[in-house]
């Protein structure tokens, strides 16, 4: 455990030392958020409460999005390109040879830079928004202390993904279409675009169901007060079975990926 805590913390000082890319993501992330945010006035002008949500509610769904989109990697990104690029080049058996499991070293890492990223790129613009708009954000820490939980589970879902992508690599050495099918299904199907709830029903249903949802919708409807009670409990354990059913289906790839890269190896 010891070794793992260490690899999240140089995960979380590698991505501090690009501060001028953090200023530059902090800077991106509020513009897109108004940007957005005047779009989504203009939408629930015509249609007051749509998805369930009052003109405040979307606002702040804008911006919880815009604090996660780095967090929760929803364009891609992290350890993503760099671990397709070690197994595309071998360097990967290397990895292997670590006094500690590929997959574990990696979700460590990626932890301390979704950490990170909610610390730097999260918190400006959500306070970008709140000091433009009338948000609709809890005044209780127990609320808060779910949202982060379920943005912890979040960014679990979220490594799992990306890693079930980056170890396709082993059989198609380049994951580039990989990777561009992924993020467009993760921008989609996480409600990025629009709120899962605003879909049509059948649509909703199924987009609610993947685990997309659980790098945004689910936290946010936590921190909007949409999930209580049973439903709170509903959404943490939705998101802990995806991620422990995702992280289950990387173990199983990596031992067959590993069982190829032996036999090619000799």
């Amino acid at each position: 455990m010891r070794l793992y805590t260490a690899v999240a913390a140089s995960g979380f000082r590698r991505h501090a030392t690009y501060r001028m890319a953090t200023v530059a993501g902090v800077f991106t992330n509020t513009v897109f958020g108004f940007v957005i945010a005047y779009t989504y006035i203009a939408l629930w002008d015509e249609r007051p409460h749509l998805g369930g949500y009052d003109q405040s509610m979307a606002l702040t769904y804008v911006w919880i999005g815009q604090a996660l989109i780095a967090t929760c990697a929803l364009l891609g990104g992290g350890f993503q390109d760099e671990l397709i690029e070690r197994i595309r080049t071998g360097d990967v058996a290397v990895d292997l040879y670590r006094p500690a499991d590929l997959q574990g070293w990696w979700l460590a890492a990626d932890l301390g830079r979704a950490a990170y990223q909610l610390l730097a790129r999260g918190v400006a613009p959500m306070a970008c928004g709140a000091l433009a708009f009338d948000l609709a954000l809890p005044a209780s820490p127990t609320t808060w202390a779910f949202f982060l939980l379920s943005v912890l589970l979040g960014v679990i879902v979220s490594f799992a993904l990306r890693y079930l992508v980056v170890l396709s690599a082993f059989w198609l050495l380049d994951g580039t279409g990989v990777v561009t099918v992924v993020t467009l299904a993760t921008l989609f199907f996480s409600g990025s675009l629009l709120p899962l709830n605003a879909f049509p029903p059948g649509l909703g249903a199924v987009a609610r169901a993947l685990p997309f949802s659980s790098l945004l919708q689910v936290p946010a409807d936590i921190l909007l007060g949409r999930s209580t009670g049973a439903g709170l409990a509903g959404g943490l354990a939705f998101q802990a079975g995806w991620a422990a059913a995702l992280l289950g289906a990387g173990r199983l790839l990596q031992s067959a990926a590993t069982r190829k890269l032996v036999v090619q190896g000799g």
